[in-house]
This record gives structure tokens, sequence and C-alpha cells, in this order.
């Protein structure tokens, strides 16, 4: 029997499929293990290499199979599709993880820390957290319109939302009045968690050297320091956009829409600390 020499494997939540390659790219096995038998199953390998999409529990994963000595690298999907063949089901994907994982120039995506995966819960809880506050203020403004009252968009017009439905001369009905005051309670919930995660944000930027550093450099400044926490992963982005005076098509300000697609995953929170724009 031919020696694996590369292991891939395309996560579920309950079955995995392993595709094991030798050297060569012949097939060395084909196996559908359940959770309970996938780390067994790979602690009775040879030290080798172990390619995983870089999806959903895939960074978790990752860190249990370097444990038993496997080196790990992570592909992102969208590399991996390439090379899917016909009849798409489990076995295939698992094939072309492989076949992914064995060319020269493949980009992988590094495995990340629990303290890297818990730090980053922290921002898209906040991210959560501000869209649901968003989709709150925006229904009561709504509502507010079908009865004659329009209020500008946005956090910064809460008092006003108070203000309206608490004075009598705006004639909302009682019903009414008593929704949105539900409305305007929930919002304030909101608020104040949004408030607490940004405090734990700051205290994380303000612990480290590097963030420390990077918060010095224009575009970041100490407004919002933790985002220096998220620039090392998308510098390229960053180095092409925040520095980037109006006009020149690279700038995310208003006026001026992404010059690619590669810059709007960053968009939201490049845009928000763009001093020059």
């Amino acid at each position: 029997m031919k020696e694996v020499s590369i292991i891939a494997v395309d996560l579920a939540k309950q079955a995995f499929q392993v595709h094991g390659a030798a050297a060569e790219g012949s097939v060395v096995f084909r196996k559908k293990l359940s959770r309970s038998q996938f780390l067994a199953f790979m602690s009775r390998q040879p030290a080798c290499l172990v390619a995983m999409e870089a999806c959903a529990t895939s960074h978790y994963w990752g860190r249990e199979i370097m444990k038993l000595g496997h080196t790990v690298r992570l592909i992102p999907p969208i590399y991996v599709k390439p090379f899917v063949k016909r009849h798409k089901n489990d076995a295939a994907d698992a094939e072309a993880i492989a076949e992914a994982a064995s060319r020269p120039t493949m980009r992988f995506v590094a495995v990340k820390s629990e303290e890297q995966q818990a730090r980053a819960m922290i921002f898209r809880a906040r991210d959560l957290l501000v869209r649901q506050r968003t989709q709150l203020i925006n229904a009561l403004r709504g509502h507010l319109a079908e009865f004659g009252i329009v209020v500008a968009k946005g956090p910064v017009h809460l008092e006003k939302l108070n203000d309206t439905i608490d004075e009598l001369e705006t004639g909302l009905p009682p019903m009414v009045r008593e929704i949105g005051r539900t409305y305007l309670d929930q919002i304030a919930v909101y608020t104040e968690e949004i408030a607490d995660l940004e405090k734990k944000l700051h205290a994380e930027a303000a612990g480290g050297e590097v963030t420390k550093r990077l918060q010095t450099m224009p575009g970041i400044g100490r407004s919002r320091p933790w985002l220096s926490k998220r620039l090392p992963r998308r510098w390229k982005a960053f180095d092409a956009v925040a520095t980037s005076p109006p006009g020149s098509g690279l700038c995310l300000c208003r006026s001026q829409p992404a010059a690619s697609r590669s810059m709007a995953r960053p968009r939201r929170w490049v845009s928000a600390t763009s001093a020059d724009c």
C-alpha cells in the first residue's frame, strides 16, 4: 500500500469525507467518518499534510489535527471550486481539496488560535448588535412615517424619536406611543451592549504593542483603535484605500465607489476610518 502524502477532509457537522492521496496524486483511500471517529483515525495516520477548506469549524479542527503532529493547510473555498469534477458530492469535494493542496502556487489561510477567534467574536457580536439596532430604528421610523412624522435615519437622531413619541402635540394614538416606547427601550439595551463591546475592543487594542503603533498611522487614529486589530489581515486594501486622496478612484468616501470588488469587503470599516474622506 502506498504511503499517504496528503489527506483532504471535507468538513461537515456530523460526517466527514476523508480522501488520502500519495505523493504522485494516486488515491490511497476514501473514507466517510463520523465526528467521534475522525480524530481517532487521524491519530493513526503518519505525519503528513492535511488540507481542508477554510470554512466553519475548520480552525478548530486545524488546531486539533496539528496537536497530532500533522501539517494543516486551509484553502479558501473559491480556490477549491475549479478542481471539483462533475457530479458534485462529498467525495468529489474531498478529492478537489487534495488536488488544490498539491498545487505549488496555492494560497493558504493561517490556522487561527483560540485567542484570535475569541477576538473575532467580539467584532462579529458588535456588528450584529449594530445591525439589529439599525433595524429597530428604521422600523420605528417607518411606523411613525405612517402618521405623518418623518425623522432622519441614524442613531444620532434617537433623541428626536424620543421627543416625538413623548410629545402630546404630535397626536399619536396611545397604542402607537406604547409600542414606540417598547422600540426605544430595546434600542437603549442594544446601545448599552454595543458600548460595552467597544470598551472590550479598546482594551484589546491598548494591550498590544503592534496595535499601539498602528494607531499612530493616518486613517486609523485613536477614535476607533480596535480597528487596528483588523488591519494586518487586509493590509493591501487598507494601504491602497486609506492613504488615497478623494477623486483618485480608490478613496471610499460616499462620492467615490470602490475601485474593484477586492475592496468591497473592508469597505465598511475602512471608510469609517479614512480621515481624508
